[in-house]
């Protein structure tokens, strides 16, 4: 008796794992990267950038990403670029990160947490040095900006699209007519008889209605100045429980809050109508099927409703309420309630 053979799909896993370890190596092998350990590398400097800005990004406002580029200079004077956004060689893994507020992911992907709670008051930074030349580090400090455009969205979500009818089934042709006996004078067939009629063309299935938008949501926004500072605001959007916390420069930055209906989904295709046998060949022919009836379509979802908007603001920020922008429509377009304004004393958000 012979052993079992083990599964082709589970003898592929531990060779497809071996194949993504080994990539990066394979690359340096084939010289289309390159690690730093067994180079001269002397000195290396750091920036971000970011797609479409030809220059280095200064700095990051709260919930965005930039590229991290790192550039090492060796002995005899080359210099040798990060791949990923430097679009160089040199493999990120030739190289120690440790972060300080800001994320990093897969190919240097830096980004700084949305919420500024975290950062306020704080400096991000990443502390690199090189594998294989410990004492080769540096460190790039990356500072906070809030003159963005940041969005505080609670809108009502789109309505599922129904699904399509099934298509009707065509039917089945008739039977040709088989021939009579031969005549004996002639030795020709004699006449056959009629031809069997087609079958109906089944009927399309109909399209199921779409999915309703579902409502905006009833947002609560409170907004006062940052003590101590020129014309910084504090934000707090709430709505279902849910809290999102904002930093905006009033002098270049501003706050979009949406509250708007979701739209009604579409709804789905009816089926197409089965197309009718056609008839047999005899004397006469047989009859084609009648064709069956296309599905009808389903109807699209209801709009879901404008949210309503509330925006409790501290008096010394009143100067500033140009800096927010305001939506709450239905999933058809139309305008909610006109959002609301109460000026009253708001506590530190944080």
């Amino acid at each position: 008796m012979y052993p079992p053979r083990p599964l082709a799909g589970f003898a592929l896993v531990p060779v497809m794992l071996v194949t993504l370890a080994g990539c990066s190596n394979l690359e340096v092998a084939l010289g289309l990267r390159v690690r730093l350990d067994k180079l001269p590398v002397t000195s290396i400097s750091a920036s971000l950038t970011e797609k479409g800005n030809p220059g280095p990004v200064a700095a990051l406002a709260p919930g965005t990403s930039a590229g991290l580029v790192i550039v090492a200079t060796t002995q005899d004077g080359k210099r040798l670029v990060t791949a990923g956004a430097g679009h160089g060689k040199v493999l990120l893994d030739s190289f120690v990160l440790t972060p300080t507020l800001v994320q990093l992911g897969k190919r240097g992907k830096v980004t700084l947490p949305a919420d500024p709670r975290v950062s306020d008051g704080k400096v991000a930074s990443i502390h690199i040095t090189t594998v294989g030349h410990p004492e080769v580090a540096t460190d790039l400090d990356i500072a906070v900006r809030y003159d963005a455009a940041f969005v505080a969205n609670f809108s009502g979500s789109d309505g599922s699209r129904g699904f399509d009818g099934t298509d009707g089934l065509d039917g089945l042709a008739g039977a040709d007519a088989i021939p009579g006996p031969a005549d004996p004078t002639t030795g020709l067939p004699g006449p056959s008889g009629p031809g069997g009629n087609g079958s109906s063309g089944g009927n399309g299935g109909d399209g199921s209605d779409g999915g309703d938008g579902s409502p905006g949501a009833d947002v609560h926004v409170y907004l006062r100045l940052k003590p101590g500072t020129d014309g910084v605001l504090q934000s707090r959007v709430t709505a279902g429980g849910q809290d999102s916390y904002y930093l905006i420069d009033g002098h270049g930055g501003s706050l979009r809050v949406m509250a708007d209906g979701g739209a009604g989904g579409a709804g789905g295709s009816g089926g197409r109508a089965g197309r009718g046998g056609a008839g047999g060949s005899g004397q006469p022919d047989g009859l084609a099927g009648p064709d069956g009836l296309a599905g009808l379509d389903g109807r699209r979802g209801s709009d879901g409703a404008a949210g309503t908007i509330t925006v409790h603001v501290d008096p010394a920020a009143q100067p500033f309420l140009s800096i927010l922008r305001l939506s709450n429509h239905s999933g058809s377009g139309q305008p909610g309630p006109a959002p609301t304004f109460v000026v009253e004393p708001v506590a530190p958000l944080w």
